[in-house]
């Protein structure tokens, strides 16, 4: 380059971009080949210079004078280093430093939101989050039809830590016909600890009429599984099994033009073999199911045992509506989130203070008595 030939020339010759070109060129500027520097440097300067304590301290005091008598009333940034510029004769720093010093010394109007971490999954059931027990989650996909053949409701199912997913289309799904697939999921499969439901009134039950238990909550509690409804309108708490749908729906339901719904059901079913050997490793280390019960028979007239789990949000009152009743709860817990275990075997309902910021605190905030009336279950 210094014997006079062009950039385009050298670079071309010794097949390198022109950019690394113009680099050596900058770092050679003026001094003689054998005493360049060719080593690699950091792109980063090796010592940064701070700005001194007393600049910064009549950085605050400028601000603080200009927010209090300043005419304009603007103290930011551009406004200090203006001020500065006038009678005190101080050599400012750059705005940039100045709003660096503003916000180190937490100086600053505006308030950053603080993103804090997402809870653990299922970190409303304490047994879950600390894999200790297996979460099965259902829930509908509706509305779907073959055109001049049938219309179609899908169930779905999806446990939590191992990721078993089950789908079931049907041209209708009564509660018996969901209890029926759940019965032939898990003596499949095993019994999960928890089963997780939307406040569909074929999982808990009538809505009109207080106290009713619909059958697949006496099933599961008749296997010794914790049904657990979610509060209603209220997204998050379905992610996991609100992405099954969806992924269903892209991968079966659009893919293809069902003529019948024999075919529907075989394409259903490839999918869910699929995932399933997809996620099979994660089978590997989640929480063990317990096995069916062989000598298992449902009997609807008998009295159900166990608990029962209801996340609810409490209203203006401290109130919880839960199996067609008000509960006083808290007057110091409006609007937020609670989980209200029903004992059936103790009569009592425990109601448990819920945070998203802080997940594994959750004080118990009221016991209130309650007393499942004996009511005959209606075919």
């Amino acid at each position: 380059m210094r014997r006079g030939h062009s950039q385009r020339k050298v670079a071309k010759m010794f097949h390198i971009p022109r950019s690394t070109l113009q680099h050596w060129l900058r770092r050679a500027r003026g001094q003689r080949l054998d005493r360049v520097d060719w080593r690699n440097r950091p792109p980063i300067p090796r010592t940064t210079r701070r700005t001194p304590a007393s600049m910064e301290r009549l950085i605050l005091k400028t601000r603080e004078r200009l927010r209090k008598h300043s005419a304009l009333g603007e103290h930011g940034a551009a406004a200090i280093r203006q001020e500065l510029l006038g009678p005190t004769g101080a050599n400012p720093p750059s705005l940039r430093t100045i709003g660096r010093v503003l916000e180190r010394c937490g100086a600053l109007d505006g308030r950053r939101r603080i993103r804090r971490p997402a809870p653990p999954p299922a970190w409303y059931l304490p047994e879950v989050a600390a894999d200790q027990a297996e979460l099965d989650s259902f829930d509908f996909i509706e509305d779907l039809a073959i055109r001049g053949v049938c219309p179609v409701i899908v169930l779905n199912g999806l446990s939590l830590h191992g990721g078993l997913a089950q789908s079931w289309p049907a041209r209708q799904m009564s509660a018996k016909i969901v209890l029926e697939c759940l019965v032939q999921h898990w003596r499949q499969h095993g019994l999960a600890g928890y089963a997780q439901f939307d406040n569909d009134m074929r999982f808990q039950g009538p809505h009109s009429r207080p106290g009713v238990l619909s059958r697949v909550v006496r099933m599961c509690l008749s296997l010794g599984v914790v049904p657990v409804f979610v509060p209603p309108r209220e997204t998050g708490f379905q992610a996991a099994i609100e992405n099954l749908n969806g992924r269903w729906q892209k991968a079966v339901w659009d893919r293809f033009t069902h003529r019948r719904l024999s075919v529907l059901q075989e394409r259903s079913g490839r999918f869910v073999a699929a995932l399933n050997a997809k996620t099979a490793m994660r089978r590997e280390n989640a929480p063990a199911r317990r096995a069916f019960p062989s000598a298992w028979q449902l009997d609807l007239k008998a009295r159900p045992h166990g608990r029962i789990i209801f996340l609810r949000r409490i209203d203006a009152r401290g109130q919880a509506s839960l199996l067609g009743y008000q509960f006083d709860v808290s007057s110091h817990w409006l609007h937020r989130l609670v989980r209200a275990e029903v004992d059936l075997n103790r009569e009592r309902i425990q109601f448990y203070a819920l945070r998203r910021r802080d997940p594994t605190a959750q004080p118990l905030l009221n016991k209130v008595a309650f007393n499942l009336q004996e009511k005959i279950f209606m075919e």
